[in-house]
């Protein structure tokens, strides 16, 4: 296992005063930057052009430690990992980075200085629009742990112009705006033109053979289409390793045909330069259409592509000798968005280095490890053949050519007689491109992301791969950094936790265990209490300047913040809202914890019921939150536009994690993790990484409710019938038609009545209505708990104390140690 701890940082509380000298130089750089880049002056300059002058002085001192790391990668030829991800939600930069390089008291005292607050000028930041939910926000926590850790890695992903969309409510509904994140520009980037690479598409394959007689297919007849690289720093904590993480923009390989545009040819000369640039414009396109599938393929190939020629670009400068290639070089596909970089990787063997087939196979196989991030079967990547064809023709040939030569030469020799078997694992059938099982076949490592979801990878979703290849299945929980979930979020939390165990839980956070000497002192527990309530302050003015909404920091706070989808279970959330104003309604005496539920969620643009729910959580939170009759014992908060920034605000406040997704079909979960690191206690199902939360807060510290995966079973082998439960159930029956009903929506109708439909009608796909009685049974045990101040701060402190385990420093050392063979390097200035 790979050590978790690295070099201290110059500072790391509050209270520590920063050397005069450092201040003194920090400031003059601001100015400098200020003047010299901006042409502005501390007279006129707004408050986001001083936040631009302090990245670009941060990131001065940054740089020479970035050019020192890839002079010293360089120099001692190492193996790197090169990780592929079609998303990196990496929030804002300037904090982490100077909790990393130790520079945060310093720039704080010289802005102060200058006149101005470092939070303030922070809040000028915007989010960097590259990612959408976990699965980006787990890469950008991989990227800042493999730094940490000194790990020679590089990171790949799309240069996205526009983020998945910017969120507004307008009556209640989701409304989708363009995030334009590069608006007023990214101090954090640096373009590298010279690094460019160009990618075919489309075109036809011509079969023609050389003058061996050997056949060598050639793609003709293509559309030409560049990358144009922007670098980003990832600067380890204590500044040590600086890696980078790699975005490719498109660009027209064509420029503008200026003489058609002379001509008066205006659309017609910028034309293909706008659909080459298109490439990158936007995170996610819609995939509803054809042409938005088309584009999707499109943006994978383009973002493979460019890495694997920068990648093999880098191999040359050092090595000639192919076979040495998986020693130089490991790709981490990041779910199954990368994972056409396979059949590129043996289109560049096959066609540009004429290698052998088997030889080829070999070394991608030896190159690639595969991550599977879903237990969804529909959420396993396949592309129509056609479409596949029309858009890659030589790639279409590879792939089939693989799944010829795995069913004759694998399957066929394991299972003879088993026909459906066979087509069953073929990675081409019924019209379709099958990515998760190319990634499975062209990978040496395959690993789910918590034990359970490893689990039932193993036992059902890829079952039939696992019997042929079990070496390659193993699990790596997930983990979030704590260098941006506890130091940089919650600081004054961080410096009671160093208080008691040292400053060497940053990088080592298992020494977090040893906060469970003081979870019954009394002292102790009165200042943690007091850091949680200062938060929820924090989030409380937070909220009644954006959403002009009066909630009282006293209350249980109860969040649930992630992508909305039905799985997740924000309806089933809903329905205990309900009940609890129901039943305040009918009694408004009820002695209850108060409560406020935050809730953070993006609806995909076209799933109609994840919006519907959206709908329906604004339209009810809005009479709650009017309704004098329960004395402000219930408040709903909708935070609109959620993301990296809002979570880092919400996630410090609350008291409650909500994780009730259905069992058996969230992956792992992070946000679970964060919120437990930050003192939140969980409720929740045995699902994802919840499994491995209970085993190490300890089941009396955890609100564990609901069927599990063999429970679920069962039903659905049973015959599940909903409507049951809503017969049986006075008060869930009453809550539903009272959704069904127009009381919350009186001008509009029952606009709401698609949400009840679903779970009676439509069968209730996540079985909320076989867990709400054990979800409101959980719920007052929570409210009880809550009511006893000294207990739940036992439970909080503990729950901090359990988190050590769920550190991406310590899934990154058994990625590092077990898939990567990957071993730190310690950067020298090479003097």
């Amino acid at each position: 296992m790979i050590s978790q701890t690295t070099s201290k940082p110059i500072d790391l509380t509050q209270s520590q005063e920063p050397p005069p000298e450092l201040v003194k130089e920090i400031k003059e750089a601001i100015e400098s930057q200020l003047r010299l880049t901006l042409a502005r002056h501390f007279d006129n300059a707004t408050k986001r052009e001083v936040w631009m002058a302090t990245c670009l002085a941060v990131r001065e001192r940054i740089i020479d430690r970035f050019i020192e790391t890839q002079a010293t990668h360089n120099r001692e030829e190492t193996r790197r990992v090169y990780y592929l991800s079609l998303e990196y939600l990496m929030g804002r930069l300037l904090n982490v980075n100077l909790r990393n390089t130790g520079l945060h008291q310093s720039v704080a005292s010289a802005l102060r200085e200058l006149g101005f607050d470092l939070d303030e000028v922070g809040e000028e930041e915007h989010d960097m629009g590259l990612g959408n939910g976990g699965l980006g926000r787990l890469a950008a926590c991989f990227l800042d742990s493999m730094a940490t850790m000194d790990l020679p890695a590089i990171g790949y992903g799309i240069h996205y112009q526009f983020g998945l969309f910017r969120q507004e409510f307008e009556d209640g509904r989701q409304v989708e705006r363009p995030d334009d994140w590069l608006k007023y520009g990214n101090p954090w980037e640096i373009v590298r033109p010279q690094h460019a690479q160009k990618v075919s598409l489309y075109g036809r394959v011509l079969h023609s053979c050389d003058d061996l007689g050997d056949y060598r297919p050639q793609w003709v007849d293509t559309k030409q289409v560049e990358g144009i690289p922007y670098d980003l720093a990832i600067v380890g904590y204590g500044a040590q390793t600086v890696n980078f993480l790699r975005l490719w923009e498109a660009k027209a390989s064509e420029q503008l045909d200026l003489q058609v545009f002379n001509q008066g040819g205006y659309v017609e000369a910028v034309r293909e330069k706008a659909m080459g640039e298109s490439i990158s414009k936007v995170l996610y396109p819609n995939d509803e259409t054809e042409r938005g599938k088309e584009l999707r393929l499109v943006q994978q190939y383009f973002f493979v592509a460019c890495s694997l020629q920068d990648m093999i670009s880098r191999f040359q400068r050092t090595d000639e000798d192919w076979n040495a290639f998986p020693e130089k070089v490991v790709v981490q596909l990041n779910d199954t968005h990368p994972a056409v970089a396979i059949l590129e990787l043996m289109r560049i063997f096959l066609d540009v280095e004429l290698m052998s087939w088997d030889k080829a196979w070999d070394l991608v196989r030896r190159t690639f490890a595969y991550t599977n991030h879903t237990l969804l079967p529909e959420a396993l990547e396949t592309w129509g053949e056609a479409l596949f064809e029309k858009v890659l023709p030589r790639h279409i040939q590879i792939v089939r050519e693989i799944n010829r030569r795995f069913v004759a030469e694998e399957l066929k020799n394991r299972w003879p007689d088993d026909e459906q078997r066979i087509r069953e694992m073929s990675i081409v059938g019924d019209g379709q491109v099958r990515m998760a099982f190319l990634s499975v076949v062209g990978s040496h490592s395959v690993n789910g992301v918590a034990a359970l979801h490893t689990k039932l990878l193993k036992d059902r979703l890829l079952r039939n791969f696992a019997e042929l290849y079990p070496d390659k299945f193993n699990n790596k929980t997930n983990g979030i950094t704590p260098r941006r979930w506890l130091l940089g979020c919650n600081p004054e939390l961080s410096e009671l936790i160093t208080s008691v165990v040292g400053d060497g839980w940053v990088t080592d956070l298992s020494l977090l265990r040893g906060l469970e000497a003081v979870a019954d002192d009394s002292s102790f527990q009165e200042r943690f209490m007091e850091i949680k309530r200062t938060n929820k302050v924090v989030l409380t003015d937070m909220i009644s300047s954006n959403m002009d909404l009066s909630v009282d920091p006293d209350a249980l706070f109860d969040s649930q913040i992630k992508r909305l989808h039905e799985y997740k279970r924000q309806h089933l959330n809903l329905l205990h809202i309900l009940t609890l104003y129901r039943r305040l309604l009918h009694n408004p005496e009820l002695d209850i914890s108060p409560r406020v539920f935050v809730f953070g969620a993006k609806a995909a643009p076209g799933y109609h019921l994840a919006k519907v729910i959206i709908h329906a959580i604004n339209l009810v939170g809005k009479r709650i939150n009017a309704d004098s009759r329960i004395n402000g014992k219930l408040k709903v908060a909708f935070w609109p536009n959620y993301g990296v920034s809002s979570a880092e605000r919400i996630i410090p406040a609350t008291d409650l994690s909500e994780q009730i997704s259905t069992a058996g079909k969230e992956a792992s979960g992070t946000g679970n993790m964060k919120f437990a690191l930050n003192g939140a206690l969980t409720i929740g199902t045995l699902d994802g990484a919840n499994v491995e939360i209970l085993e190490e807060v300890g089941d009396e510290n955890i609100f564990i409710f609901g069927k599990t995966v063999d429970g679920i079973e069962e039903l659905k082998n049973s015959g599940y019938e909903p409507r049951s439960y809503y017969e049986e159930d006075e008060e869930l029956k009453a809550v539903l038609d009272w959704l069904a009903s127009d009381f919350f929506s009186p001008k509009e109708g029952n606009v709401l009545e698609d949400l009840p439909k679903s779970l009676l009608e439509w069968g209730d796909p996540f079985f909320v209505l076989a867990d709400y009685r054990a979800y409101m049974e959980a719920q007052e045990r929570v409210g009880v708990a809550y009511g006893d101040k000294e207990k739940w701060a036992s439970m909080a402190i503990r729950n901090v104390a359990g988190s050590g385990k769920f550190s991406s420093d310590r899934t990154i050392g058994e990625y590092a140690s077990d898939i990567w063979k990957l071993n730190p390097l310690q950067v020298t200035t090479g003097e």
